[in-house]
């Protein structure tokens, strides 16, 4: 049955209907996925905020001038802002070396911690490398930690047993990445923005993100900030209820999506990575050199080669996605608690994520 036909039959958890369809069909089965590299039909373009983001903050961001985004909606959708990679070329790089390199670093929550001494997870990255830089194209070759790492959490620390955030979990956000995530939410209309929290989520091409609404932040108001890069992805958006059924979009490295407003608190999921669609092991955005004279104050870093090839490695089969949140609005605090130890991680490594391969939710790894 074709996705057109599912969507039509309603009923019963649509949703879940539509994520299966998604999950188990063929790459070459993917009409009705909405592609806003040729907006048409639902898709109308967004206007954006070009005066709250000056060209010299977008350019230390590693963004094009604003005046040069292009953002769309989606009819039924109101607040959702979908922008095509506005990147400058070659900072993406900077981002995704972050992800591998940085940001699972102690005092980082990664899901690796569930399992594993606190000294094993010291340097994933130097544990990594050369593993990954050697690493043929047999499915039978051995993960290094780099691959094993399905999740990593910044800022307010998610507490994925009681699904809140709490005052007394929590290690410092890490500036460039809310530099970045700050200039987004202000073109986007939201000057103030605050990046409190941060989920990194490390997808494979048997991986994918089961569906969910992110509610725990205790300001709504403020808007969800998605980034991707590396492989690409089906993301489904749907209703305030799981009989509703959601529309199907891809996205591509480097776009970036925006949940605001009636969007803010809507299911959505990932059933499917899938490969670049220009056939090539990564997409052309990633393979652009950076250029050598970046803007003072820029928070963009210079990769070096040896850490690049370790990267594009990685991700010839994989994609990384950021989602940054606000949690607490201007003043607000956390409501006091009692009975809880305040640690917040989860209590099993894939109830996020899910696998193809597993009949069903694996222990968790965001």
């Amino acid at each position: 049955m074709a996705a057109a036909a599912l969507t039509r039959e309603g009923g019963e958890d649509a949703f879940r209907r539509l994520f299966r369809f998604y999950r188990q069909r063929d790459a070459s089965d993917l009409r009705g996925v909405v592609d806003f590299s040729a907006p048409g039909g639902q898709v109308f373009r967004s206007q954006l905020s070009i005066s709250s983001v000056s060209d010299q903050d977008a350019y230390r961001a590693g963004l094009q001038p604003v005046s040069q985004w292009k953002a769309y909606g989606l009819s039924g959708y109101p607040g959702f802002i979908f922008i095509p990679n506005p990147f400058l070329p070659g900072c993406q790089r900077h981002w995704v070396k972050q992800c591998l390199k940085l940001y699972p670093e102690k005092p980082n929550v990664c899901n690796l911690d569930l399992h594993m001494a606190p000294e094993k997870t010291t340097d994933l990255w130097g544990q990594s490398k050369e593993q990954l830089r050697r690493k043929g194209s047999s499915k039978w070759e051995p993960r290094s930690l780099l691959e094993k790492l399905r999740w990593v959490t910044l800022g307010y620390h998610y507490n994925w047993d009681t699904k809140k955030y709490s005052a007394n979990h929590h290690t410092p956000f890490p500036s460039d990445l809310a530099f970045l995530s700050e200039q987004v939410a202000a073109a986007c209309g939201f000057r103030g923005f605050q990046a409190q929290a941060g989920i990194l989520n490390y997808y494979h091409f048997d991986s994918s993100l089961g569906i969910h609404v992110d509610e725990s932040e205790l300001d709504h108001s403020r808007p969800l900030l998605s980034f991707s890069f590396g492989q690409s992805s089906i993301f489904l958006l749907g209703g305030l209820k799981r009989e509703e059924a959601p529309t199907a979009m891809f996205m591509h490295s480097g776009d970036i999506m925006v949940m605001s407003g009636f969007s803010r608190l809507l299911y959505h999921a990932v059933p499917r990575v899938l490969p670049n669609p220009e056939g090539t092991a990564l997409p052309s955005c990633l393979e652009q050199p950076l250029s050598s004279d970046l803007p003072v104050g820029s928070v963009i870093e210079h990769s070096s080669d040896e850490d690049w090839q370790v990267c594009a490695k990685y991700l010839q089969s994989s994609r990384i996605n950021m989602t940054i949140r606000q949690v607490l609005a201007e003043g607000q605090k956390f409501p006091e608690e009692s009975g809880t130890n305040g640690k917040g991680q989860a209590p099993s490594e894939d109830s996020y994520h899910e696998n193809s391969k597993a009949k069903r939710h694996k222990p968790n790894t965001v």
